[in-house]
């Protein structure tokens, strides 16, 4: 095992976000569909300098329903590992999407940049919610992570 590999865990993944995969593994498809909907509502509301998101924030259009994000990555002056904050606004009418949200703020939020960079394109796959969801709604999450790693890489490269 690399030193990067026991960093994440093993799986190539940050620690919070393992241990989700791991959460939704564990369980039958009914029950992940649950946990993804329990997921929504631990969303965090929003700083209120984001409080106009459709102003303020990158809409991910792919998402079924109105999903804005903003992410902040921190001044390697400040902290060289470069902490990685993100920030999300869905509509609670829309669990699905909240419940992505909410696993990416709770698995990547507090990250350094260059684990939220390493985090695998389709490592949504391993939360088995295949057979839960539709195709459609994992391309949302799927995008949610595109977008969060373009804006963490514009920041660090900036």
């Amino acid at each position: 095992m690399t030193g990067e590999e026991s960093a994440q865990g093993g799986s190539g993944l940050p620690p919070q976000l393992a241990e989700l995969v791991e959460d939704f593994a564990d369980v039958g498809p009914k029950d992940r569909l649950q946990m993804l909907l329990e997921m929504s509502r631990e969303l965090p509301p929003l700083p209120q300098r984001y409080a106009d998101a459709a102003d303020t924030m990158e809409q991910v259009h792919e998402c079924q329903s109105p999903l804005f994000l903003a992410v902040e990555v921190t001044d390697a002056a400040e902290d060289p590992a470069r902490p990685v904050h993100l920030f999300f606004s869905a509509p609670p009418e829309a669990p699905t999407t909240r419940g992505f949200a909410s696993i990416m703020h709770v698995g990547l939020d507090g990250e350094p940049a260059a684990e939220v960079l390493a985090v695998p394109d389709d490592f949504y796959t391993a939360l088995g919610l295949g057979a839960a969801v539709s195709p459609l709604r994992l391309r949302g999450m799927s995008a949610m992570l595109a977008r969060i790693k373009n804006q963490v890489r514009t920041a660090t490269t900036a």
